[in-house]
């Protein structure tokens, strides 16, 4: 165990781009592999208490990874049980720097859900010589479609999974 893991850190700009940044003590082509390979997602992918029960991926450009999340953790209360559907659309992947493509809320057969905000994401994968900076830009149609995402506590989920991963990384 490391002494001090190192924590997310975010900030807001243009009032419509979220922007999450963290430095992961792992090479960058083995965290880039763990954003792109459904060996190591199904490891990590999802905040603390959910488990990633389906886990389809296609990675090229145009290809789409369908997954679905379900908690698993009955102290998360009327979240047990509940199951959290998504759909990526890769635009370009440029191995082991940068992965960019569009996350929908979808539903088991792959159906974008377009009452909920889609995220224009951006992921870089900085090589510290050793370390892994990961840049994630994520950007919104509107002020509100962040807000929607905040509201609904990404935030704590995001920074949870990356917890996650942190420790799938220090395992491999």
């Amino acid at each position: 165990m490391t002494s001090a893991a190192p924590t997310l850190t975010h900030r807001i700009e243009q009032d419509k781009e979220l922007v999450l940044e963290r430095t992961f003590q792992a090479p960058r082509e083995l965290v880039f592999q763990a954003f792109t390979t459904p060996e190591h997602l199904r490891q990590w992918w999802g905040p603390r208490g959910w488990t990633l029960i389906h886990n389809d991926l296609d990675l090229r450009p145009g290809g789409r990874w369908h997954y679905c999340m379900k908690c698993e953790d009955p102290a998360q209360g009327d979240f047990y049980g509940m199951e959290s559907w998504g759909l990526a659309v890769y635009d370009e992947i440029r191995a082991p720097e940068e992965l960019v493509y569009t996350d929908y809320f979808s539903d088991a057969e792959g159906t974008i859900n377009d009452a909920l905000p889609a995220t224009r994401s951006v992921v870089t994968f900085e090589d510290l010589g050793g370390a892994t900076r990961v840049v994630s830009r994520s950007t919104y149609a509107t002020p509100e479609a962040l807000k929607a995402v905040l509201d609904m506590g990404m935030l704590q989920g995001i920074s949870e999974t990356w917890d996650r991963l942190a420790e799938h990384l220090q395992a491999q």
